[in-house]
């Protein structure tokens, strides 16, 4: 099988999987993004359908999207006809374009050849322009408990879903995601981590749609539970904002690097 009818046979999706946990961490993905982007163009690799470039779009004059999953990339131009789409495995992009920006965003863990794909994507930046990349992360909270209750062997295991619904070939941590940065000859300016999970993706995404967001009681403290305040976004922002503190522990962890 060839690597784009392989990435083809993946289908999925941040609206059609765990669909309410990752429409929050879209969104929270999208403001770290915006926190460090460069000028007014950038480039979106892979775009998968599209939910994340729409965000971009707002911020930026100029949004490219290429995604390599054809059925995918047809949910991404029905969502936004105004944006630049291109179908192709990254490995193959040919533009005669450089951007200010190139977000990489859970593509790493996906590729044959991370180094190749890191080297690719600089490529597309402008002099002064920044690659911005996010994994998931294999020491998040979540994973370290599930090693500790057994239903993992290791933070670094794939499980069933990872290899064959996402497509996973390998896992990440902060120490061997600037390694492979450094392996590709750039330069790593920062890293850090978004959204402090205390979850499974499935158990937050339960929670999230479920939980007891109208009528918790003081189950959230003592302090201010007796209001009207939107408890569900709270707790994703709160788990947003200890993200910043605590990178390792997070859902993603992310990398700002440069030629």
């Amino acid at each position: 099988m060839d690597e784009k009818t392989r990435q083809e046979s993946f289908m999925w999706s941040r609206t059609t999987f765990h669909s309410e946990y990752n429409r929050y961490l879209a969104q929270y993905k999208v403001e770290s993004c915006l926190e460090n982007i460069r000028g007014t163009s950038l480039l979106d690799l892979a775009c998968g359908d599209g939910l994340m470039t729409g965000m971009f779009a707002r911020k930026m004059s100029r949004v490219v999207g290429v995604d390599a999953n054809g059925a995918i990339l047809a949910e991404a131009r029905k969502r936004h006809p105004e944006i630049e789409f291109h179908e192709s495995l990254v490995e193959d992009l040919s533009l005669n374009e450089k951007f200010d920006t190139v977000t990489m965003l859970d593509l790493l863990e996906h590729v044959v050849d991370p180094i190749a794909l890191l080297q690719k994507a600089a490529s597309f930046l402008s002099d002064d322009g920044v690659l911005i990349i996010h994994v998931p992360n294999a020491q998040a909270i979540n994973r370290r408990l599930a090693v500790l209750m057994g239903t993992l062997e290791s933070c670094e295991e794939l499980s069933p879903f990872d290899i064959n619904v996402a497509g996973h070939r390998r896992s990440y941590s902060l120490a061997t995601l600037t390694a492979d940065i450094e392996r590709a000859g750039l330069k790593c300016e920062s890293t850090g981590g978004i959204f402090y999970k205390i979850l499974s993706t499935p158990q937050m995404d339960w929670f999230l749609k479920n939980g007891l967001w109208e009528e918790g009681g003081f189950g959230w403290g003592r302090v201010g539970a007796e209001g009207t305040r939107d408890w569900k976004d709270s707790f994703c922002r709160a788990s947003y904002e200890l993200g910043k503190e605590h990178p390792g522990d997070c859902n993603i962890i992310y990398a700002c690097v440069t030629k």
